[in-house]
């Protein structure tokens, strides 16, 4: 059994408001209308959600004037602005410390595995908590301006990094090396078992990853699934609330991670129950 516990985040809608938006709006773009008007005209069409969304930002950056286009480097200065969701900051040390009490032998890894653009994920201010960080990614050009896409992170896509969280094939040593996740484990050596993971997400881009790691293993050990979502936004709170009662997550709370809430608690409480597991397992 391993003695590491993996708490899995999505980004947008988890840990903080949507970060493409609000990066569109520092550029001054409606972001609802970029959504409803440009966006789902496309995914009408036939489109997949994640390159329709990264086609249409190519396009509005090229018809921008130049001087004023999307580059690497307002993407990347976009990520220290991103204000979070209450309580993030602090969740990731109370984690550690609570699979501490249990087991000082235990550890808690974070990993951040998103539909959301990895320029900006890796400059917000929590980039440092994690392992490894997961997301769709632009190819730039001699001008430092967007070019092209070069990953597309989509719903399944999740469920492919969750198989390499298992089999450590994670950090700058994992680059490259796409074909190695479907290299066979023997039952026993996965680094960290399904079983010892912890998704927290929002909504259906992380359904697939629910499944996997909620599905019992021949033990009856099972992942832990967490729906969070925004009050403030009436669809989204619907959505989580439907992930719920379609079973998809064991629990849905309010994306507050501050000390004393239900979140916080849920979060602890699994950390605590997996760590007693590995330190006594069956």
């Amino acid at each position: 059994m391993g003695s590491k516990i993996a708490v899995i985040f999505d980004f947008d809608g988890t840990l903080a408001p949507d970060s493409t938006s609000s990066f569109l709006g520092s550029l001054g773009v409606d972001a609802d209308a970029f959504w409803r008007n440009s966006v789902q005209p496309l995914l009408d069409d036939g489109w997949d959600e994640m390159p329709a969304y990264l086609h249409r930002m190519l396009e509005l950056s090229r018809a921008r004037p130049s001087g004023d286009r999307i580059t690497h480097k307002r993407l990347t200065a976009w990520g220290s602005q991103i204000e979070l969701f209450p309580g993030v900051e602090a969740i990731f040390d109370t984690l550690r410390q609570t699979a501490r009490e249990v087991d000082s032998s235990i550890s808690v890894e974070y990993y951040l595995i998103s539909s959301g653009i990895r320029e900006i994920l890796r400059k917000t201010t929590i980039a440092r908590e994690f392992r490894d960080i997961w997301a769709c990614r632009f190819s730039f050009d001699e001008s430092d301006e967007i070019a092209g896409v070069r990953n597309v992170v989509s719903f399944t896509e999740k469920t492919r990094f969750i198989v390499q969280i298992s089999k450590g094939l994670v950090g700058e040593a994992a680059r490259g090396r796409n074909k190695a996740v479907n290299q066979r484990v023997r039952q026993g050596q996965f680094e960290i078992p399904f079983a010892n993971m912890i998704v927290v997400g929002d909504g259906d881009t992380d359904i697939p990853m629910f499944a996997m790691v909620g599905k019992p293993d021949k033990h009856g050990r099972r992942g832990t699934t967490i729906g969070v979502s925004d009050p403030r936004s009436p669809d989204k709170w619907g959505k989580a609330l439907r992930l719920a009662k379609d079973q998809r997550v064991e629990t849905v709370h309010e994306a507050d991670y501050a000390q004393g809430g239900a979140l916080h608690a849920t979060l602890v409480d699994a950390v605590r129950e997996h760590a007693k597991t590995i330190a006594s397992p069956r």
